[in-house]
């Protein structure tokens, strides 16, 4: 199976191309034109990447794809009122990533709750037909007094799942993706297609 993968983020790529064995996923082409996040939520988000995509690629695409894929993911820290939630990927987007980290940490008050989630929403949109399907998951955790680790990408180094004292960037890759929000939407998604064939 192909799937258009509605992103150009590297380490989204990596990562879903690990989590969806035995799928072809393609990156969203350079000369395409940006994908518009515009949602209020995680759903509406993945909703209209996908449809979007979906749009443009059956107007422009290329190449021959079984469906267009969209990932809308984000961290919710309790302290913030869930931010930055949907906003995930636009927050203090001008630094460094290591830097947009300890800018996010910087925003908790002293003494205030750490608890944090991270969500994701995958929306599937087969190209030959209208419709969306939505596979969605999150995972519990609290956020780590400064960055640590090197693996994974964007939020990683500060999320300490429950049960670990080490950060997504520091488990292994094989425990990251037993637990992460994004492993067990995927996971939903191979099951709903392989109970399909």
């Amino acid at each position: 199976m192909r799937l258009l993968l509605a992103s150009r983020n590297p380490g989204k790529l990596r990562e879903l191309a690990g989590l969806l064995p035995g799928i072809k996923l393609i990156p969203w082409p350079t000369e395409a034109p940006e994908i518009p996040e515009e949602g209020a939520f995680f759903r509406d988000n993945a909703a209209h990447k996908a449809a979007f995509a979906r749009s443009w690629w059956q107007s422009h695409g290329s190449r021959s794809v079984d469906a267009v894929l969209a990932d809308d993911s984000g961290l919710c820290v309790d302290a913030l009122w869930g931010g930055p939630g949907v906003l995930s990927a636009r927050f203090a987007s001008d630094l460094p990533n290591d830097e947009k980290n300890r800018a996010l940490l910087g925003m908790l008050q002293p003494g205030a709750p750490r608890t944090a989630r991270f969500v994701c929403v995958l929306a599937l949109a087969p190209i030959a037909e209208s419709g969306l399907r939505f596979f969605e998951a999150c995972v519990e955790g609290s956020l780590a007094s400064e960055p640590r680790g090197g693996c994974g990408f964007g939020y990683d180094p500060i999320f300490l799942p429950d049960g670990f004292h080490q950060t997504f960037g520091e488990l292994p890759d094989e425990v990251k993706a037993r637990l992460s929000h994004r492993a067990k939407a995927a996971r939903a998604l191979l099951a709903a297609l392989a109970a399909e064939h």
